[in-house]
């Protein structure tokens, strides 16, 4: 049996759930390392562009993590999420196996999916997205 909030409190979850470690690996860019360690790094691993390859993960990162715990523009920073998890998995971690605590994919896989499921079926009714579209749709009624 299923109740009509069980998919809106299981999207809630999923969202907040990527979207803290997608902050925590921002701010990490941003705070930790900076920009220019991050663009360091993007360099030493072989990441085209490195420089805006760093802006682009850093600033996906935070401000999309936290668009995603809201539940704001989902479908577009999903995608966004999804973009930079495929470039760090053909990138970086594809030669290195699955395990993360060897290089491999496990992470960015799951966020990149995670990420992906949220862009095509919305954030659910706790969010943003859906405050506004009620908003919109009150005011077309109202016109």
């Amino acid at each position: 049996m299923t109740f009509p909030w069980t998919r809106d409190l299981a999207t809630l979850v999923a969202r907040i759930a990527i979207g803290a470690v997608l902050i925590a690996h921002g701010a990490q860019k941003f705070f930790t390392f900076g920009i220019s360690g991050t663009i360091d790094s993007f360099a030493g691993m072989g990441i085209p562009v490195p420089q805006a390859a760093a802006v682009f993960a850093a600033v996906v990162e935070l401000v999309g993590g936290a668009a995603l715990i809201l539940g704001a523009a989902t479908p577009v920073v999903g995608l966004l999420v999804v973009l930079n998890m495929l470039g760090a998995l053909v990138l970086v971690h594809l030669g290195n196996g699955v395990f993360v605590d060897q290089g491999g994919f496990e992470l960015v896989a799951a966020l990149g999916a995670g990420a992906l499921v949220l862009a095509a079926t919305g954030p659910g009714a706790w969010s943003v997205d859906h405050l506004v579209g009620r908003a919109r749709a009150a005011r077309t009624q109202v016109a």
